[in-house]
């Protein structure tokens, strides 16, 4: 699912600018990245991306326009179950809060709202005398396509080798060599 778009376009600069927080043409330009960002975006596409707004915009400037958005709880840092290695990615803050379930194939990230996750978070504040802060659950897994896709291979294998069809095995490996599967 992509995210979506925020509630009120320049939101961010709004919240900052009544926070006493100076407004630059750089930060203006991250800002409007971010807010408008279709999916999960990292450092480097962020500065790609802010950059074709206003080519003078370094990488410490986005870091450091990163961690105030993070300090104002604008935004979430996420590392979406390390699928491309330790890369950290960035979403707006959502009024309510998600999980992530990534495809352990093909990276496909999709967020999902529950009712049972709110319950979840109520109960621990509850039963442990907790109060919750940040919540995140990350769920990785294998999507629609890629079991498709795992079933149209596993069709074709002589009947054999058709229980060791694993559509997370890497190209050019024996599926043998992987202990998980899907079903």
């Amino acid at each position: 699912m992509p995210l979506a778009n925020s509630q009120i376009p320049g939101k961010f600069q709004a919240l900052l600018s009544d926070r006493g927080i100076r407004l630059t043409g750089q930060r203006r330009a991250i800002l409007s990245v971010i807010e408008t960002a279709k999916r999960h975006l990292d450092a480097s596409q962020i500065l790609r991306r802010a950059r074709k707004l206003d080519a003078s915009i370094d990488r410490s400037t986005v870091y450091r326009t990163l961690g105030l958005l993070k300090r104002h709880g604008l935004i979430d840092e996420l590392d979406l179950m390390h699928l491309e290695g330790e890369a950290h990615y960035y979403e707006r803050k959502l009024n309510r809060d998600h999980m992530h379930l990534a495809c352990l194939r093909c990276g496909k990230i999709t967020e999902f709202a529950s009712e049972l996750f709110d319950a979840l978070q109520r109960q621990v504040e509850e039963r442990c005398n907790y109060r919750i802060a940040v919540a995140r659950l990350e769920i990785g897994g294998y999507c629609a396509q890629c079991r498709g896709q795992a079933r149209s291979v596993e069709n074709h294998l002589p009947t054999p080798a058709r229980h060791r069809a694993d559509p997370g095995a890497e190209p050019h490996q024996h599926a043998t060599k992987r202990t998980k599967g899907i079903s």
